[in-house]
């Protein structure tokens, strides 16, 4: 981890509004006691007002730079099930991007929010969803927004097994499994993969460029019906 990502996760921590050790620090961050004291003293000296002491512990001044967040109910109840939906099934990235957006949102919460942010009863268990599924996800993913050719052996419901090379053009998830929709050289036509189902799999340094026919919204348009539902799938904030 770079030493400015380690700075920013320790003031995320001490943001949580917790009195944290320096070694419950070191062991979240996986470094010894003796760095998270000189990263605590090198945030102080550049004016992190941080405060407490070693061997006591640190915590943040709940004043620092952000305001409390207004958010109804409804709407913490929805960030804190669609944080936990991706840690539970997303990628390796998507966890971690996930948790540190909790501890941010956490952090800012007046009292009255952030006693409801913890009485939030909605889970979502993602122990079927396997580690290296998980690094599968961040790679094809990748794949998807570089426009890389992947390569990988799939075996389909009835056992039958292909090599495949395909243009990644996006993933969906269908309660509890990850399929790849893209653009398949061996069928010269779209085809869906299931995660799961993938082995052998590479993602090959040849870029590709959809043409009209080939491209994401071509496959939605087969698939989606309705103009409003494919604009809203289409549109930057949905999906990941």
């Amino acid at each position: 981890m770079r030493r400015a990502d380690r700075l920013f996760r320790i003031v995320q921590f001490l943001r949580q509004g917790r009195l944290q050790t320096a070694q419950t620090l070191a062991d979240k961050l996986q470094v010894s006691q003796r760095t998270i004291y000189r990263d605590i003293q090198d945030l102080q000296l550049a004016g992190t007002p941080i405060e407490g002491e070693a061997g006591v512990g640190y915590t943040l001044r709940r004043d620092m730079d952000l305001p409390p967040l207004m958010f109804t109910r409804g709407e913490l109840t929805a960030l804190v099930l669609g944080a936990r939906l991706v840690r539970a099934w997303g990628g390796a990235e998507n966890v971690l991007g996930a948790d540190q957006a909790l501890q941010r949102i956490e952090a800012v919460l007046p009292a009255d929010l952030r006693n409801e942010f913890d009485s939030i009863l909605l889970y979502a268990p993602g122990y079927k969803m396997l580690p290296h599924l998980r690094l599968r996800v961040d790679m094809l993913h990748g794949a998807c927004k570089s426009r890389n050719v992947a390569s990988f052996r799939y075996v389909r419901e009835d056992g039958e097994q292909s090599q495949r090379c395909v243009w990644p053009l996006a993933l969906v998830f269908w309660s509890g499994v990850w399929t790849l929709t893209s653009w398949c050289e061996l069928r010269n036509d779209f085809r869906d993969f299931r995660l799961d189902r993938m082995d052998e799999v590479a993602i090959l340094e040849r870029t590709f460029t959809p043409r009209k026919g080939q491209r994401l919204e071509d496959h939605l348009r087969k698939v989606v019906p309705s103009g409003a539902e494919r604009r809203e799938l289409l549109a930057p904030s949905a999906g990941f």
